[in-house]
């Protein structure tokens, strides 16, 4: 029987460890029907393993289960798999896209829950040959969509949308389950541009309103204190708070989820001291560059960048930003011209870039920027071994080659050091770590091939507040010490001028203007809307 004066949700003393790693220890909180509760912490704290014990991850079991108590409405639960959570009323939208790009919207959202139409050959021959209920499905998915509150085209497939309604598609998927009691949102503005985002918002306190719980998990904390009742926040497998939004700060969420006043880290990069490196001489000139980069619009970019400073590029959404780096590394079709070093780099050819000693930190970390079923020392030493040979060592004049394990050891540990990446060893798999360590091992990566200039892309999404201070101190430090040039492509333009000499807008695919780190914010949104499409 069901208690009705329990909450919809209790973890009780949660306790979990993998291979005699504690991860998660004495978590407790509640949460209410209808309530939003937002949950943060550092990445490595613990945040994605504990939904994925509330959702019922087949890791979880297949790792030794977890100890303590899962409650939904003051009965104990124990779900083996996902199935169980989504019996139980609980849905979730992952960090990582489960789409089928062929499809459309409205056939991903009602996915393997098809409504059908009887015929009568159906009616002899049984229910394999029924047909779909287009006209039903169309009317739940429309429905769906109308809940979520935010208008999304459900006959178009998933291959032409833009990144953020895929988002909301996901979205409307587990809206469209009439059972839904409690959804879990895992970094779900990450992807998306301002207005997005704030839609997103509005359809978060619109589900509350119907009586839906959420999970908020966003490392955007100023999100949490708009939309969420109360938050929870996590440091190093421990619940350190439990408190109403109303009652608390951004600073004082950054403080509790770091056990540090980043102050003093934020000082640090409030403003860039000139370098000087962008009166020097000319490293890279990119000419007219055009490039086919699905969801981007790269028409015509001509700009020059100078040896020794850190460029920043920012924009909106689409307009071009991430589409560059891409159509120079040779990722994507492009044409124009692009000049480094005194010599010209052929267009959509990584292999004569990466020759050139140029580098890439992509923004897809997952299917670009690493081997994910591979150890991180792998992971770090690979590039290089491949492009450089270095890691190897050398036999009859290079006739005869392997690898220099404790080289590769010595430099995967170098940067687990230096970057502060959580794992249990140099060994560990890239999947087993969080987001934002395996952001940071993509720039080890990078770093290991000891280029002479440096595409970073998206350095920054979707981690946290401590992880975002400590990978821009050190892109700094590899310009400074290394002398690399470093062009980084960013979303956040506050960080672009924390972190860069000069920041270029690119704007309807083409450079707005290019203006120093300290120029006012209103000078940069105008070049930001001045050519926009």
């Amino acid at each position: 029987m069901t208690n009705n004066a329990a909450p919809l949700l209790q973890m009780q003393n949660i306790k979990k460890d993998f291979f005699g790693n504690q991860v998660l220890a004495d978590i407790n909180f509640t949460l209410g029907a209808g309530q939003v509760l937002g949950l943060c912490g550092e990445n490595g704290a613990g945040k994605s393993t504990l939904m994925k014990i509330l959702f019922g991850m087949d890791v979880i079991r297949e790792t030794g289960g977890y100890g303590g108590d899962v409650l939904i409405n003051g009965e104990k639960v124990r779900f083996s798999t996902p199935f169980d959570a989504l019996k139980a009323g609980i849905g979730m939208v992952h960090q990582e896209f489960s789409l089928i790009p062929g499809f459309t919207a409205t056939e991903n959202i009602l996915l393997n829950r098809e409504p059908q139409k009887k015929s009568i050959i159906s009616e002899v021959f049984g229910d394999r040959l029924n047909t779909l209920d287009y006209k039903e499905m169309d009317r739940r998915s429309g429905a769906a969509i109308d809940k979520m509150g935010v208008k999304i085209d459900a006959n178009m497939t998933i291959s032409s949308m833009p990144v953020g309604h895929k988002q909301f598609t996901e979205i409307a998927r587990e809206l469209s389950k009439d059972q839904l009691k409690l959804l879990i949102l895992d970094e779900p503005t990450a992807v998306l541009t301002e207005k997005e985002a704030e839609a997103l918002l509005e359809s978060i306190r619109g589900m509350a309103a119907q009586g839906i719980s959420v999970i908020f998990i966003t490392h955007r904390l100023q999100e949490i204190l708009a939309v969420c009742d109360k938050v929870v926040v996590m440091r190093d497998g421990h619940v350190v708070r439990d408190v109403p939004t109303g009652e608390t700060s951004v600073e004082d969420i950054t403080r509790w989820m770091v056990g540090r006043d980043v102050r003093q880290t934020a000082a640090s990069t409030q403003a860039r001291p000139q370098s000087g490196a962008s009166d020097g001489r000319t490293i890279m000139s990119i000419k007219n560059l055009w490039v086919d980069m699905p969801g981007e619009t790269v028409r015509n970019v001509t700009l020059d960048i100078k040896e020794g400073e850190i460029l920043g590029i920012g924009g909106l959404a689409g307009q071009g930003k991430l589409g560059i780096p891409n159509g120079v590394m040779g990722l994507y079709e492009a044409g124009g011209t692009v000049e480094f070093d005194g010599g010209e780099i052929p267009l959509n050819n990584p292999r004569k870039c990466l020759d050139s000693s140029l580098a890439f930190v992509s923004e897809d970390r997952r299917e670009v920027g690493l081997l994910l079923d591979e150890s991180l020392e792998w992971n770090v030493a690979f590039p290089a071994m491949q492009i450089q040979d270095k890691f190897l060592k050398k036999l009859l004049g290079g006739l005869i080659k392997w690898r220099d394990e404790k080289g590769i050891h010595r430099v995967t540990q170098k940067y687990i050091d230096e970057l502060q990446i959580k794992c249990t060893s140099s060994k560990q798999k890239a999947k087993e770590l969080s987001g934002g360590n395996q952001q940071k091992v993509c720039l080890a990566k990078a770093f290991a091939l000891e280029p002479k200039f440096l595409f970073v892309s998206e350095p920054t999404r979707g981690i946290d507040v401590g992880a975002k201070a400590l990978v821009l101190e050190s892109l700094r430090q590899f310009n400074r010490d290394s002398g690399v040039t470093v062009v980084m492509i960013s979303s956040e333009l506050e960080e672009l001028r924390q972190t860069c000499d000069r920041v270029a807008i690119v704007s309807g695919g083409r450079v707005a203007g290019i203006l120093p780190a300290s120029a006012s914010s209103e000078e940069f949104g105008l070049l930001m809307v001045s050519q926009v499409i």
